[in-house]
């Protein structure tokens, strides 16, 4: 079961941290990443980070602003979110795959193990 927590609203231009925690696996097995859902869109791929951190992957619209990241020693990750803008307001979602190698995914269906959601939202 994983735990999304840090939601909030956070006016344009400021910062937010949302972690990911209840992972009861092998923690540095697992590959990790965070989606999002905007309001009336599908589900995207916003970061991925290898299971010993040393490879991350973006969505080009984040890259810069947001920075993922992994405690193995806590079994705990999280996606440190900087200059948020409007159309960043989505559910977050953190998601877990067993990974033979130290490679990312940003394809869903990649993705064994989703966390409920926590909501951003960063008003206009």
């Amino acid at each position: 079961q994983l735990v999304e927590s840090g939601e909030g609203v956070v006016q344009a231009g400021g910062s937010l941290r949302l972690s990911c925690a209840g992972f009861g696996g092998t923690f540095t097995l697992y590959n990790m990443g965070w989606f999002r859902q905007p309001p009336g869109k599908e589900r995207e791929f916003v970061a991925s980070i290898s299971r010993t951190g040393v490879t991350t992957d973006y969505l080009d619209s984040v890259k810069g602003r947001f920075t993922i990241s992994r405690d193995n020693s806590k079994n705990t990750w999280s996606l440190q979110m900087h200059s948020l803008k409007p159309e960043d307001t989505a559910v977050y979602y953190c998601a877990a795959r067993v990974s033979r190698d130290d490679t990312v995914r940003s394809r869903q269906d990649d993705y064994d193990y989703w966390g409920q959601g926590t909501q951003v939202t960063v008003p206009s």
